[in-house]
């Protein structure tokens, strides 16, 4: 996941063009192949040992259009690009005759990121109902098909929300970290935030070359937390079959700084204990295990008030 490109004064969504160029070229010569989006329901859907890479743009910079676009252009590189409909033509945003003529290009696609961008978060339901149908009629009004994919902006959502989310779109990411396989759920998908604090060379090339932990899912659903649930009561459920699952550690940013997590293994399930709250507004938590195949990685965010 991106944002801006050579908008340095933005270190915490920025990545200098010279660096993605090199993301890039890491990307080929690990032999790994970019995912066109136009195919996702057919890459998610079936079992596959061959690894791909989808780039996700968000915001719709015009430092996007200025710096990056002209290189994926050259190489016809998939990305999906998500757009915030209130901004669109503001200062520093691209206009709408730009969103247009990159959405006619086959190897892209245009997801909706809600139209103010606002931390929907703390929206009274009805309104966060009429902020994303305001987004998709804008959206209808300016593109030539319908869009598939959500953004939830910061990553930050709760459970009504996620299920009015999965009424209106086939997927949607969030912007915690980690790898989509298809036992993920289609409306909590991870990514990996790139920027110039983590988007080096070395941490770049070691995260695409993670692969998935596959759980059956993680309890509680509702990933908003309030002060009667902070610290949440976490689960992670596996399936029958897996082995290793001892080999898992995880690590969360509790108390807001990011320590070791205390586990529980047992029966196919490990519980997470947490010793501090979450501070707001986000809380982290992200496993991983090292094994024959490689390193694995997984992670999820709550959301505080």
């Amino acid at each position: 996941m991106y944002h801006r490109f050579e908008e340095n004064k933005y270190p915490s969504t920025n990545v200098r063009i010279d660096i993605f160029k090199k993301h890039i070229n890491i990307i080929e010569r690990n032999n790994f192949t970019f995912l066109n989006p136009k195919h996702f329901d057919l890459e998610f859907n079936k079992v596959s040992k061959k690894k791909k890479i989808l780039l996700t743009i968000d915001d719709a910079f015009s430092s996007f259009y200025e710096k990056a676009w002209p290189i994926l252009k050259k190489k016809r590189i998939p990305f999906i690009l998500f757009v915030s409909t209130e901004t669109v033509g503001k200062k520093g945003y691209m206009s709408w005759e730009e969103i247009v003529e990159i959405s006619k290009e086959n190897f892209v696609m245009i997801g909706n990121h809600s139209h103010s961008h606002e931390y929907l978060i703390k929206y009274e339901f009805e309104d966060f109902k009429k902020d994303i149908n305001k987004s998709i009629k804008i959206l209808r009004e300016n593109l030539d098909y319908n869009i598939n994919f959500f953004s939830y902006p910061f990553g930050e959502y709760n459970l009504e929300q996620k299920n009015y989310i999965s009424k209106k779109f086939d997927y949607a990411f969030g912007q915690h970290s980690g790898v989509i396989d298809l036992n993920k759920n289609r409306y909590e998908l991870p990514r990996f935030p790139i920027n110039e604090k983590y988007g080096d060379l070395e941490r770049f090339e070691f995260l695409i070359n993670l692969l998935p932990i596959q759980y059956r899912k993680i309890i509680p659903e509702d990933k908003f937390l309030s002060e009667t649930n902070n610290p949440p009561k976490m689960t992670i459920e596996f399936f029958e079959e897996q082995i290793n699952i001892d080999k898992i550690n995880c690590f969360s940013n509790e108390g807001g700084k990011w320590k070791n997590s205390k586990l529980k293994y047992e029966n196919h399930k490990i519980e997470v204990f947490f010793s501090e709250k979450f501070l707001p507004r986000r809380g982290r938590i992200n496993c991983s295990m090292q094994d024959k195949e490689g390193w694995k990685w997984f992670g999820t965010q709550f959301t505080l008030n």
